[in-house]
């Protein structure tokens, strides 16, 4: 017995189902008795899920991230963890790596420590079946799931993130607009977000009838983090007479690369090469120039994410998605 099989016996939502186990004063006589009546008929113990209502809280949130190296996903960790301070709430952090079973484990190992509710970080805990997404449904049944920078439409389970698909649509028509046709893609994840970017690239260049551009989207495999790999692997690449006037990545530290690999050619940024990277990290003013680059509001959709978890630990009705408008912002490595 779960709480979704008590509200859907009670003919009442979660969100009352919630209210009631927590005592709030909301919820009217009828209704509490009605739901009180089917606990007691079926002997319901709030376990697991009845911490995240707020009963016997530990005021603990799990926090599970692929890799604290990113730099996207370390600074999404730190946003987090200050704002549930702030709140009064600690949190425990695992690192899952990437393979599906390895996340599985964790997100079970975290779910033992009696957490209120999990927040998971990062659009590759976001299958592309039903099956990869099985362990997330799981554990859903009993905590508050929270999603950043990912969308699953499911009970108990809420995304926060930013329209990568417009935002990346966006940033190539600027440089469409200026003039520059030959836009070499360069990305490295197949992740719910990796493939909005890599959609609204596509759309972009199809809406201004750019001919062949297919052959200029580039899946790099390596770590993007190592800079100078990016931009060997450029130079691979021109060396096979693939010619392009203007990069844009789907992480910053790609485009870094780009701009290695300019200097090394002895091209000018943005006059002979122009360079848009994406989620605004530091790394955009610790180079010359400075780079342009999308800002994803990273902090505003943490302050939301946390937001709307504290709401559903107070049994109230809160919004299962919420949605942020990246912006370009405009550095050294554009002309336009």
């Amino acid at each position: 017995m779960t709480i979704y099989d008590i509200s859907k016996k009670a003919g009442v939502s979660i969100a009352t189902v919630s209210r009631v186990l927590n005592g709030s004063d909301k919820v009217r006589p009828a209704t509490r008795k009605k739901v009180m009546d089917i606990i007691e008929k079926y002997d319901y113990t709030p376990n697991a899920f009845a911490r995240g209502m707020g009963l016997h809280s530990v005021q603990t949130i799990g926090i599970l991230c692929a890799d604290s190296s990113d730099l996207f996903l370390a600074k999404a960790v730190y946003y987090l963890e200050q704002e549930l301070q702030s709140n009064g709430y600690e949190s425990l952090l695992c690192c899952t790596g990437y393979n599906l079973d390895i996340k599985k484990n964790y997100l079970n190992l975290i779910l033992s420590k009696k957490v209120d509710g999990i927040i998971l970080v990062g659009s590759n805990f976001i299958g592309t079946n039903e099956e990869e997404n099985q362990y997330i449904k799981d554990v859903s049944a009993q905590v508050p799931i929270m999603l950043l920078n990912a969308s699953f439409d499911y009970p108990n389970v809420y995304s926060t993130l930013c329209d990568d698909y417009t935002s990346m649509f966006e940033a190539t028509v600027s440089m469409l607009d200026a003039g520059i046709e030959d836009i070499l893609y360069l990305y490295n994840s197949n992740s719910y977000s990796g493939v909005k970017k890599l959609g609204g690239f596509r759309a972009a260049m199809e809406a201004h009838s750019v001919p062949d551009y297919e052959k200029r989207i580039l899946f790099y495999e390596g770590d993007p983090q190592q800079m100078d790999d990016v931009a060997n692997y450029l130079e691979r690449l021109s060396k096979k007479k693939l010619s392009f006037h203007g990069v844009i990545a789907s992480e910053d530290p790609l485009a870094i690369g780009a701009m290695k690999y300019a200097r090394r050619q002895g091209l000018c940024v943005p006059e002979d090469l122009s360079v848009i990277g994406y989620n605004n990290s530091m790394l955009t003013t610790c180079c010359t120039p400075e780079l342009t680059s999308v800002d994803n509001r990273l902090e505003t959709q943490t302050h939301q994410l946390v937001q709307t978890l504290l709401g559903v630990l107070q049994g109230e009705e809160m919004p299962k998605k919420s949605i942020f408008s990246g912006k370009l912002i405009k550095r050294g490595t554009t002309l336009f």
